[in-house]
């Protein structure tokens, strides 16, 4: 009884505005990966691009995405606890589906997500039922020292994690009554940001880059990579100012109804994160003997925007959940879920 007092069935819509704008951000860097990008001409609009994605995109929303795992990871395991499931098979079946859907998402998109979330997800699977406060410490201590050593992969455990306390706290449930603390929150990140985004900027490379990490024989970095390495420190900064933004936004009805694409996009994240690297690889297939500038992917990115939350708010006036959502769920609970609304 406790548990479903403490764990509400009703979704966060919130949660589902916050994926669908990770969604946007993830993309604009995906793509760079997957196609033939040129190095921008120095004193371009391609250049001046580069350096936006590398100051506001890149390990931003990513780290953004992480976070919502870990979160949507205790909110299924409470909600399947409250009506008396066996949880943890529930679970780690589903992560199983993610993992093979990761590892054949990676044949065509190498480095790609899914994969390290699945594996993640079972090593963090033991700490559900660890006291929050000790969560917390122990995602926030590991939080900095990846942040400091600049490894992003690894940043995906304490990100999740970090999620997961969120759950224990109960942090996203009646936002409403909860401004003051979201306003407060987006400042002190506004703040912090501010000072990271500074010691980043003082740092960018005169010449446009390779979008690359490299170390030199003398074990040090080039200034690109003193550069990117910084962004990937700051990145968890300058995710929860997005986050408390938009948070913060939505608790006004004119922002909740403009931004309402949003939410139907998020809803269906997993179908339109895949989706994403079709268009992507489609569209290379079609400029395959053009050399694309930073332009072009931005062009790209904009319209499989505008096909995604059309296709999305269009799907679920229909349907309950996405596609590829919809399989998951059949797979995880091994019966044919309803999927028509009515």
């Amino acid at each position: 009884m406790e548990a479903k007092e403490v764990i509400s069935e009703k979704r966060i819509d919130e949660l589902d505005y916050i994926r669908g704008f990770a969604l946007l951000g993830i993309i604009l860097v995906n793509i760079l990966a997957l196609l033939n990008i040129g190095i921008p001409e120095p004193n371009t609009l391609d250049a001046s691009y580069q350096k936006f994605l590398y100051l506001f995109v890149e390990g931003r929303f990513f780290t953004i995405f992480s976070f919502l795992f870990g979160l949507g990871f205790y909110l299924f395991i409470s909600r399947s606890f409250a009506r008396g499931e066996k949880a943890y098979i529930l679970f780690t079946r589903r992560l199983v589906i993610l993992l093979i859907l990761g590892i054949v998402h990676s044949m065509f998109h190498p480095g790609e997500a899914l994969l390290f979330y699945a594996i993640i997800g079972i090593i963090i699977l033991p700490f559900y039922k660890v006291n929050k406060k000790i969560n917390l410490v122990i995602s926030l201590v590991l939080l900095i020292v990846f942040a400091v050593l600049a490894t992003k992969i690894l940043l995906i455990i304490p990100l999740m994690l970090l999620g997961l306390v969120c759950g224990q706290y109960r942090v996203f449930e009646n936002l409403v009554s909860k401004t003051k603390q979201i306003m407060l929150f987006t400042i002190l990140t506004f703040a912090a940001s501010v000072i990271g985004f500074y010691i980043q900027y003082q740092s960018i490379p005169s010449q446009p880059f390779i979008n690359m990490i490299f170390m030199d024989a003398d074990g040090t970095y080039d200034q690109a990579s003193t550069f990117l390495r910084i962004g990937i420190t700051i990145g968890p900064l300058l995710s929860a100012f997005y986050v408390g933004l938009l948070l913060l936004l939505l608790q006004f009805k004119v922002f909740h109804r403009l931004l309402s694409p949003l939410k139907y996009y998020g809803r269906m994240a997993l179908t339109n994160y895949l989706g994403q690297t079709v268009f992507i690889l489609i569209a290379g297939k079609l400029f395959i003997t053009h050399q694309l500038s930073y332009i072009d992917t931005l062009l790209m990115c904009i319209t499989v925007y505008a096909i995604q939350l059309a296709f999305s708010m269009i799907w679920l006036q229909f349907f309950k959940m996405g596609p590829l959502e919809w399989i998951w769920r059949i797979i995880t609970y091994w019966k044919v879920i309803p999927i028509r609304r009515g």
